[in-house]
Formats: C-alpha cells, sequence, structure tokens
C-alpha cells in the first residue's frame, strides 16, 4: 500500500483526504491511501515517516508551509524563490529524502488567467502566511505592484488593516485573501476592509474554499466584482502534488 497524506494543525474540516479518496475511488486506485496527519510542531515530522515506512508523499497546509523548510533535505527552485513549501516527495532508497515543491503557485495562477485582463496591475493580499509567498510570486511573474496588509505589520512595507483606506481600494485592481477570516467555522467573520470602495473592475480572490461563498466574497457580488473562491485551486494544487508524487519527471 501506497501512502500519502496531509500534515498541518488543526485538519478537521480540511479537504485533501476526502478528494484523493474519492479520485482513488473513481479512478480504480487500490494499492493507495491518503491520511490527515496533524502535526501540532513541526518538529514531529522525521517521527512520522519513520512509523509510517510506506508514506511517500506528503501536503503541508497551516501553520507548517515555511516553518517545514529546513527540515527537508532538497527543496525545488521555485519553492525555494517563494520561501513557502506545500507539498513533500519522499524517496526511500539506501536512506530517506525529503523534497519540497509548491503547488500553489499552479493552484493559484490558472483560475486568475481567466479574468485577468491588461489593465489589472495593482493588488493587496490579505494575510502574510506561506500561501500568501506563492500569491506574489504569480503577482510578480505578471508584473502587478502589490501589497501585504497584516494585522500585525512586521515592517512599514506591510500594511495593517487601518492603513487601508477607501482611496486605497479604489485604486487597487485585484484584492486576495490569503488569511483564515471567513473560513468555517468562522464563517460570519471578514477581512476588515472598506468594501464600499470595491466596483466591477475589482477581483476578489479568496482562497478559502469552505463556506463556497465567504462573506469577503458576498461583499464583491454585491459590488458587482469578479469573485473567485478557493476550490479550482484546491483541486489544481493536488493534481499537480499526485503528478509530482507519481512522475519519473519530478526526482
Amino acid at each position: 500500500m501506497r501512502k500519502f497524506g496531509l500534515i498541518g494543525f488543526p485538519l478537521e474540516h480540511s479537504f485533501s483526504k476526502g478528494y484523493f479518496s474519492e479520485k482513488f475511488k473513481i479512478s480504480g486506485i487500490s494499492d493507495c491511501r491518503y491520511d490527515n496527519y496533524p502535526l501540532d510542531d513541526i518538529n514531529k515530522l522525521n517521527n512520522l515517516i519513520e512509523e509510517n515506512s510506506d508514506l511517500l508523499g506528503l501536503n503541508v497546509t497551516i501553520p507548517h508551509k515555511q516553518s517545514v523548510i529546513p527540515l527537508l533535505d532538497e527543496i525545488d527552485k521555485e519553492a525555494s524563490e517563494i520561501g513557502a513549501v506545500n507539498t513533500i516527495k519522499i524517496y526511500r532508497r539506501n536512506k530517506v529524502i525529503l523534497k519540497g515543491y509548491n503547488t500553489d503557485v499552479y493552484g493559484f495562477e490558472k483560475p486568475l488567467l481567466k479574468v485577468l485582463k491588461k489593465d489589472h496591475k495593482t493588488a493587496l493580499i490579505l494575510g502574510t502566511g506561506g500561501a500568501s509567498k506563492a500569491v506574489a510570486y504569480i503577482l510578480k511573474k505578471h508584473s502587478i505592484d502589490y501589497k501585504y496588509v497584516s494585522r500585525k505589520p512586521k515592517n512599514k512595507e506591510i500594511l495593517s488593516y487601518g492603513d487601508v483606506s477607501k482611496d486605497i481600494i479604489a485604486r487597487i485592481d485585484i484584492i486576495v485573501n490569503t488569511s483564515p477570516l471567513g473560513m468555517y467555522p468562522n464563517p460570519d467573520e471578514k477581512p476588515d476592509i472598506p468594501y464600499d470602495s470595491i466596483n466591477e473592475n475589482h477581483i476578489l480572490y479568496d482562497l478559502i474554499y469552505n463556506p463556497e461563498k465567504t462573506l469577503f466574497l458576498a461583499e464583491g457580488e454585491r459590488k458587482h466584482a469578479t469573485t473567485i473562491n478557493g476550490l479550482p485551486m484546491l483541486h489544481l494544487q493536488a493534481e499537480k502534488a499526485w503528478e509530482i508524487w507519481n512522475s519519473q519527471e519530478y526526482l
């Protein structure tokens, strides 16, 4: 039996196990299983791998996308540039080798490109966690200027929510929520920004997939903005992870 799984904490409402279990069932893949491995401390990763000798790949979610990097033996060039890992391939040869990748970039970019226009040149990234790094990487790739917004800015380059005025929103083209605000079990929350300045020219992209329509996206719809939720990104990054785990191209 080939085993794969998800590490992070908490994992009660994670998407990946259900997605891969259904994929295995539909595709007739009988020699694989996917499990959740809740790790409150990333330093427990080595024990997890030692105790599960059939474990060949892991997805990584909050809060370990950055803290897992020092525990890896190798890291893909793109993931290194981003500074965050959400997929690990486990090689079991003479010794165990862990290599990190980032499939968030692939998952985030494709839905964005479907609605991106030439005059979309500025963005706000709400949140500064691991997923925000992949978002910034893609925005930079497409020559879109961006600013981070955080509840606790670490430097002057990062805006606080109090800094985000109506004028700033009016001048911004894309707003991406990478924070957990609005995620189940707290669907009544939303990022504290002046939604009244949003209009039909804005793109609001929420990486949250549960609920399907967050209050952040509902506010965007109310102002006739283009909205994207996190489900397409999740499907795409999951399929990319599966490709990495099973393709000889990724060695």
